[in-house]
């Protein structure tokens, strides 16, 4: 991992050096009404499928779900805060929604090192979200990553 840069406020993050294909990061979160409601407040979807209980059971779903892209915003964390980390730059994100994610489901966020790019400082990175053994989110990253020195 590279320095801490303390003095300008950066916090670690891989340099495109120190990254290898295989490398992998992961964090988890527990999506609650709480985070429902502040995502509708922030992006404004406020689809009743999320936020209308009684609403919701009435679709296949049988209940609220989260928005999709609440759980996209989950790889950006993971791509952003820890591989490769502070300092990278995403540059596009494919995304495939395979299953709905409901109020107290815990959401495993994955990215995995596929390919190195060493020629722009580019990464790409597989990118999943699980609930148990369940894919909710698939897909691919490509981002740019700082150099060393």
């Amino acid at each position: 991992m590279p320095d801490s840069g303390a003095s300008a406020g950066v916090k670690p993050g891989y340099f495109f050096e120190d990254l290898a294909v295989g490398q992998s990061a992961r964090m988890e979160r527990t999506v609650d009404d709480a985070l429902i409601r502040q995502f509708t407040a922030l992006s404004g979807d406020d689809n009743p499928v999320h936020l209308d209980e009684e609403y919701a059971r009435k679709t296949r779903f049988g209940g609220r779900i989260a928005q999709g892209m609440l759980g996209a915003t989950f790889i950006s964390a993971v791509i952003g805060s820890r591989l490769p980390g502070h300092g990278t730059i995403y540059l596009s994100q494919s995304l495939k929604f395979l299953s709905p994610v409901k109020i107290g489901d815990v959401v495993v966020t994955e990215a995995t090192v596929s390919e190195l790019r060493p020629e722009k400082s580019r990464a790409v990175l597989k990118t999943v979200c699980r609930v148990g053994d369940r894919v909710t989110i698939e897909g691919e990253a490509l981002v740019m990553v700082p150099k060393r020195g």
